[in-house]
């Protein structure tokens, strides 16, 4: 049988999902491990679509997306995110992550570099070797918040390097990058000819300071930004996202790797995103205040079982040390599942700069997501705990 020469075989699966994969099996566990919002899509957003479909919107659009949502979509780019727009640069994408897949394979070759923060949602490095590039990262600190710096970025670029991916509000961190450090990373794109892609999945999830879009300090159309109806809107399984292009040979580019790929996104998932889009905004309002009281439950709580986590600014994810137990993450996560019934994502699946560390998801029942943390923090404080020969630990469920 012929094998295969795809660039794909490097792939390595997502950490994520392998613990997903395991907690699905565990009918009793605390689910903290998925970043999808715990409210359903708004009644409206549901109504309108299932209107629109029963009115004959179901057919094939524009690979780019229907040009409606894209005019409704530039008006947002301009009013929220302060970026000149018009429909042509709105690309409407299968998800933010289909979007990001699409711009790697458009603007990036064999041996081409692409330059991820470190801690790294993982799927970006799974998009980069699918394009066929080279994956490196630009570290960020917990003692910094997760915000990296000019200089560490800097070092990290090769001759080789094509392409700066920044996330902000960032996953898995939460970090929201500020204003100075994003003018400096365009300008250091300006300097080394680089394209800045710039994820902005949770532009609408901060607490107490502001989203600025990198794109703001771009005066040539190399910052591509990347937005996505599934954080702001609870539409995760709509799959829609789009892109903020300025560059017309990109936008041309992007329509094409569409047309070939997906055709178009999902009209009826168009359909529902322009009423998210145009309808009632107070649920979104709802829901960042949500999170951002369960951030400072969760964050009280830790503090007083003296488990450390990095304080997030953004998005709805908590990183949490458990290095006072192992610095082996995986083994934590498989453990903590196994023994307490919750479910977390370990830090390695985001790469070296968060082992040591789990990722949970503020995103989930209130009364679950303490009662999983407090499990959490008794197997942190119980990790030496005896094993049996196959390693799994005979712990007395606590608390």
């Amino acid at each position: 049988m012929p094998t295969s020469s795809s660039s794909v075989v490097r792939m390595h699966r997502s950490g994520i999902r392998e613990l997903m994969e395991l907690a699905i099996q565990d009918p009793t566990a605390i689910r903290l491990e998925l970043g999808e919002p715990d409210v359903p899509t708004a009644p409206h957003v549901i109504d309108a679509a299932a209107h629109d479909a029963r009115n004959g919107h179901t057919g094939y659009t524009s690979s780019i997306g229907a040009f409606d949502l894209r005019a409704a979509l530039a008006a947002k780019v301009e009013a929220v995110n302060g970026l000149a727009a018009t429909p042509d640069d709105i690309v409407v994408t299968h998800g933010a992550m289909s979007g990001l897949a699409m711009a790697m394979n458009a603007l990036t070759g064999p041996g081409d570099e692409i330059l991820l923060p470190d801690p790294e949602f993982p799927n970006w490095r799974m998009a980069a070797v699918a394009a066929g590039a080279e994956v490196r990262c630009y570290p960020t600190h917990a003692m910094n918040g997760f915000v990296p710096t000019l200089a560490d970025i800097e070092a990290s670029i090769t001759p080789q390097t094509r392409v700066v991916v920044v996330c902000s509000p960032n996953n898995p961190t939460g970090a929201v990058y500020p204003p100075e450090l994003l003018a400096g990373i365009v300008a250091l794109a300006r300097r080394h000819d680089l394209w800045v892609f710039s994820d902005e999945c949770y532009e609408a999830i901060t607490f107490g300071v502001p989203h600025v879009s990198a794109a703001t300090f771009d005066t040539d159309g190399r910052v591509l930004t990347f937005f996505s109806f599934s954080k702001t809107y609870a539409m995760t399984g709509w799959r829609l996202g789009y892109v903020h292009a300025r560059d017309p040979q990109v936008q041309a580019l992007l329509g094409q790797l569409a047309e070939a790929t997906v055709a178009c996104p999902s009209s009826v998932s168009q359909r529902a995103g322009l009423a998210a889009l145009v309808g009632p905004q107070v649920a979104v309002a709802d829901a960042v205040a949500s999170y951002r009281e369960r951030r400072d439950a969760a964050v009280r709580l830790l503090e007083a079982r003296g488990v450390p986590c990095v304080r997030p600014d953004g998005a709805f994810y908590l990183m949490v040390d458990v290095s006072a137990a192992t610095h082996d993450s995986t083994a934590f996560a498989v453990r903590l599942l196994a023994e307490r019934h919750v479910a977390v994502s370990p830090g390695s699946a985001f790469g070296a700069g968060a082992e040591g560390m789990v990722r949970v998801s503020l995103a989930s029942e209130r009364s679950g997501l303490l009662e999983g943390l407090d499990r959490l923090a008794d197997l942190v404080h119980g990790w030496g705990a005896t094993t049996d020969a196959r390693g799994a630990a005979n712990v007395a469920v606590t608390g």
